[in-house]
């Protein structure tokens, strides 16, 4: 059975997800709207979609049962507020929504329309990351001791067409690069308990040098390097620093370091690998990928949600994980401010492992 997708949001991020979801058995989709119709009319004779249409008759069409929503961070919340309200479940794009009052309030209104909601970062449930997690499950590096996440780079502005919003509120390293690191690791070692960070804007100003905005000149509004500590509630503690400051680093992306070894986790923007497996005499073994989605599957935490839908039980990319992992990174910002631990107030469950191979 395939599950019916409205699109809301042609801009940058929209193509793979349109390549994608053509891809899964269980997803159609059947419609896109954006603010500029032409852009959502566009996109639609590209990918041969049925319809093209505005937000409102998106919204309201009745064969629609879930709402991509791939609009700006700012509009994450008013978009899925108006899906769920239609009795539509939505999958926002990363974060949840900019604020945490926002992402809750959402949370129980799907619960009362008995909707879902869920939210990328899907690449946890790639290839690579779930390699980690089956060693991790094995319990080839024994008991998680501590684990470290690099996100390490001079900003956006340099290539991406419209690069501001990076940088103004519900922006920066941590609330867009973020999301990857904080829900690999989550996915990896369960819910954080308690963080602190410091902060800090080092380029008050941000001048574009890609096109078509070159040479405009953005102000800074949201801290662009956060160096922070996650005390995990089973005990480990893990180091991450996200930052738009610093020019190109040796870092790796993410190390978990265990009991019995370490293990030097993939890039988590990405599906694919690789892995290595450091055991305690220094030897590094390269680990073979284990499971599917090893190409950008992007769509795919849509494709589970729709198995949800029609299957029960629960989907990975969930909006409850997705609320405390924007819980975490509020912290960190908050932490800094107030120079002062954070605890963390909500809970989520590590989502469930894929099958080896098949996927699911």
């Amino acid at each position: 059975m395939k599950i019916k997708i409205g699109i809301i949001g042609c801009g940058n991020i929209c193509d793979i997800y349109f390549q994608n979801l053509k891809k899964f058995a269980n997803t159609e989709v059947a419609a896109c709207a954006d603010l500029v119709l032409e852009r959502a009319q566009a996109k639609a004779a590209q990918y041969k979609i049925a319809k093209a249409c505005t937000v409102k008759e998106l919204l309201a069409d009745p064969e629609i049962k879930i709402i991509l929503n791939l609009t700006i961070p700012k509009a994450h919340a008013e978009i899925a507020f108006k899906a769920v309200a239609a009795g539509k479940s939505v999958y926002n794009e990363k974060p949840l929504t900019i604020d945490l009052a926002d992402a809750k309030k959402l949370l129980a209104l799907a619960k009362k329309k008995k909707v879902l909601v869920g939210c990328a970062p899907d690449t946890f449930m790639g290839a690579g990351l779930q390699t980690c997690r089956r060693l991790m499950d094995k319990g080839i590096i024994g008991k998680p001791v501590a684990a470290t996440a690099f996100m390490m780079c001079h900003g956006h502005e340099s290539w991406h067409p419209a690069p501001e919003f990076y940088y103004k509120r519900g922006g920066g390293p941590m609330l867009d690069m973020g999301p990857y690191y904080v829900t690999a690791l989550v996915s990896l070692l369960g819910p954080v308990a308690r963080v602190t960070s410091s902060s800090q804007i080092m380029f008050p100003t941000r001048t574009i040098t890609s096109k078509p905005q070159y040479g405009k000149k953005i102000r800074v509004e949201v801290p662009t390097h956060a160096a922070g500590i996650m005390d995990f509630k089973q005990g480990a503690v893990a180091t991450i620093i996200t930052s738009f400051d610093v020019w190109p680093t040796q870092l790796p992306r993410i190390e978990i370091y265990g009991t019995k070894g370490t293990l030097r986790v993939p890039d988590p923007n990405t599906f694919d690998g690789p892995v290595t497996l450091i055991t305690p005499d220094r030897k590094e073994k390269k680990i073979g990928l284990t499971h599917a989605y090893a190409a950008n599957s992007r769509g795919l935490g849509v494709s589970d949600m729709a198995r949800a839908l029609v299957s029960g039980g629960k989907h990975r990319a969930n909006g409850e994980m997705a609320c405390h992992v924007l819980e975490v990174m509020h912290a960190f910002h908050a932490a800094s401010a107030k120079g002062r631990h954070i605890r963390i107030q909500s809970i989520c469950e590590k989502p469930a492992a894929l099958t080896p191979r098949k996927g699911r």
